[in-house]
């Protein structure tokens, strides 16, 4: 026998993105589905949860049950709320909401396990800060994953949110300067 005589893979192809709820993850979701259109692929959007004192916290026989059902359906709430608001009229591939128990960027690298899927993530906040506090998903996603990883930039949206964000926190007053007065046409 000959190698041609192998059995072709009709694995459907996939492309997997992590979905927070967070505008840079919404921005991710979007590209993901365009990419999915494009491959003529399915779209896995994953959400990965964890209780907030992570595996320790869940160990604790006393409170964990409990605790972890509602951080579970939040996580739910969180995935199913973000994709109706993403794609209003559906994403126009197909999509499978993926919710799993574990850090994020190793949830997502096991998702995506085979050569021929496309990993699309957000990428996230570039600050220095940011970095030091956060564990960055997109870059243990492109250091573990085992195909190709697509790291969205944030949407541009994203620096003034966090600027109002920023403004706000510390009451300064909205810089109107740049605003134009609006005018209104004559009286006829």
């Amino acid at each position: 026998m000959s190698g041609s005589d192998t059995a072709p893979d009709t694995r459907v192809a996939r492309v997997v993105v992590g979905v927070s709820g967070s505008l840079g993850s919404r921005t991710a979701l979007r590209r993901a589905a365009a990419e999915a259109h494009h491959r003529q692929a399915e779209l896995w959007a994953v959400l990965a949860w964890q209780s907030p004192g992570g595996a320790l916290h869940a160990r604790r026989a006393s409170a964990a049950p409990l605790a972890d059902g509602d951080w579970e359906n939040l996580a739910r709430t969180t995935l199913v709320t973000t994709i109706r608001e993403v794609f209003p009229a559906g994403p126009g591939v197909p999509l499978r909401a993926v919710l799993t128990r574990g850090t994020p960027g190793r949830a997502l690298a096991e998702t995506a396990g085979r050569e021929d899927d496309l990993l699309v993530v957000g990428a996230g906040h570039r600050g220095h800060l940011h970095r030091a506090l956060h564990p960055s998903v997109s870059r243990y996603c492109l250091a573990h994953a085992c195909c190709p990883v697509l790291a969205v930039p944030p949407s541009p949206l994203q620096a003034d949110l966090a600027a109002t964000h920023l403004r706000n926190m510390w009451r300064l007053r909205l810089d109107t300067g740049h605003f134009t007065k609006e005018t209104t046409p004559p009286d006829a």
